[in-house]
């Protein structure tokens, strides 16, 4: 009890978090302009935003590790009553070449072998080449044995369902569901927070295959797909599932705290994520922090109200990504 009294009396403004990024044989060497950030060795595939690993970049915890400072502070980051642990994995993918064909097990089937939970996970486009294109599900009449087959003889693609993408999609891909993203695009990916990927097949790059636990998490039918987004009066829902909810929301000179909050939402644990322009959050009891281009901040449960304002040039808008938990009933 002591424990908790503490850390439900604690307050913890707004932060900036710095990426953490993570090196894959299909990534780039080179992620300008989208961050000033140049591969020394593997490529980079993946800007984690969230990830335990970030650190911490503004306030008087800066430097800390963002998953230590989940430990510490769990009501404060979060909200009293919510699950422990950092809730959700935000990250920017960049794909060179193909991913690996893979699939993600559900809750239940993470805890049978051992991990705490599963991989539902949603991909918002933030950019595109024409034609490019996301594998998601597997075609209709597909059967288990099927994809063992294709698997064995590199087919595998042949049956999947390939749907094309362009700047604002959103995707939404539940656990269970055969997926693989191939280049042409970038993407923001809001995940449950996991690193479980069973990998079906991988283009004969020298990874692990997890073929047996990949069949085993493939469901056949899953409401994966494109979200038509949801326009409202004061931002777009791009979507609303269990785990996260995802809006777009314009700022074009500024905007409290309090109106980005949905009615009736409680207080809780929400991301920041600057798609496009930069602003600036300010309010009492602590230094403004900067909102650069793709950067990100947390705005813990226990935040003090504030004003996020437009910091770009005349004309130019800040396009917000607010991102927060969803806890399944």
């Amino acid at each position: 009890m002591q424990a908790s009294a503490q850390s439900l009396s604690v307050r913890i403004a707004p932060f900036r978090i710095d990426p953490w990024y993570s090196p894959r044989p299909w990534g780039f060497s080179d992620l300008r302009p989208w961050f000033d950030r140049v591969a020394d060795g593997e490529p980079i595939g993946e800007a984690w935003l969230t990830g335990d690993e970030c650190l911490m970049a503004t306030g008087p915890h800066k430097g800390d590790k963002l998953g230590a400072v989940f430990a510490a502070n769990h009501d404060a980051m979060v909200g009293a009553g919510a699950p422990a642990g950092s809730p959700l994995l935000i990250k920017v993918i960049f794909a060179r070449e193909k991913l690996s064909v893979q699939v993600h097990p559900d809750d239940a089937m993470a805890q049978k072998y051992g991990e705490p939970r599963g991989k539902t996970e949603c991909w918002y486009t933030l950019a595109a080449e024409p034609g490019a294109q996301v594998a998601v599900g597997l075609k209709p009449g597909t059967t288990i044995e099927q994809v063992r087959e294709e698997i064995a003889a590199g087919t595998l693609e042949s049956s999947l369902n390939a749907i094309p993408v362009t700047g604002g999609d959103m995707v939404f891909v539940d656990s269970g569901t055969v997926h693989a993203i191939w280049p042409g695009s970038i993407l923001l990916e809001t995940q449950q927070y996991s690193d479980t990927t069973y990998r079906m097949f991988d283009y004969g790059r020298p990874r692990e295959l997890h073929i047996e636990k990949s069949l085993e998490a493939t469901k056949l039918t899953t409401r994966a797909g494109k979200i038509a987004p949801r326009p409202l009066a004061d931002r777009t829902v791009l979507i609303d599932m269990e785990y996260f909810r995802v809006e777009q929301m314009a700022v074009n000179l500024s905007r409290s705290s309090a109106s980005f909050r949905s009615d009736g939402e409680k207080p809780g644990l929400a991301y920041l994520f600057a798609a496009a322009g930069s602003g600036q959050l300010s309010g009492a009891g602590f230094e403004p922090v900067d909102l650069r281009a793709r950067g990100i901040v947390a705005v813990p449960a226990s935040s003090p109200e504030f004003v996020v304002e437009n910091a770009g040039a005349p004309g130019e808008k800040l396009d917000l990504i607010r991102i927060t938990p969803n806890w399944p009933k």
